[in-house]
């Protein structure tokens, strides 16, 4: 068993959860692998782990968020504008499933909702989730750049001159925001990073 399948099983017990179907795992990789995606992948969910480990202080529910970084991206087509809520469905008939109670599937699919980042998300497990899932965007020169070339292959679809229209307009979204970072911690560490990152791409 690697690494990440034993994270995977020790999320479920963490929530006093029964073990899922192996199944069940392997489908939601599947999802992960999907040929369409390019930063959307395993690799972004393990990114996200490992910072969520190094930011566990922080978190008041470790194993919410971390159920919600496994789910988040469930669904993933960049044709689509609702992968959030479809990504959200997907956890909230897993966990119905497995017997998870109520305000556990409600929590995470909150969660899963906010990381279409249109609104301020709440303090606490929320803001740390949307940070780590915006951390990217942070990143050394080298990752942020091939960041960039994966979300350009996912929409290799879309014409260049109208694919630099459209990324410019929602990384000026981020970058008009008083702060990208909410968490004091991220903040401090990859907000200046974050908005030469940005600059530069829009340059």
């Amino acid at each position: 068993m690697n690494a990440l399948e034993l994270r995977w099983y020790r999320t479920w017990t963490d929530l006093g959860l029964p073990q899922p179907a192996p199944a069940l795992l392997a489908q939601l990789l599947a999802r992960y692998r999907e040929p369409h995606r390019a930063y959307h992948t395993v690799q972004h969910l393990e990114e996200c782990f490992a910072l969520l480990d190094e930011l566990r202080p922080l978190a008041h529910a470790f194993a919410v968020i971390e159920l919600a970084i496994w789910y988040h991206d469930a669904v993933y087509w960049p044709r689509r504008t609702d992968n959030e809520e479809a990504s959200a469905d997907v956890a909230r008939t897993d966990l119905a499933a497995a017997g998870a109670p109520s305000p556990l599937v409600e929590a995470v699919t909150a969660m899963i909702l906010a990381t279409a980042h249109q609104t301020t998300p709440p303090p606490g497990d929320t803001e740390l989730l949307i940070d780590i899932d915006l951390a990217i965007l942070g990143a050394e020169p080298a990752r942020f750049a091939e960041y960039e070339r994966q979300i350009r292959k996912e929409y290799s679809w879309v014409p260049g001159i109208l694919f630099r229209r459209k990324r410019a307009e929602v990384l000026k979204n981020f970058l008009a925001r008083p702060q990208i970072y909410r968490t004091s911690l991220l903040h401090t560490r990859l907000e200046a990073r974050a908005r030469r990152n940005l600059v530069a791409t829009v340059a």
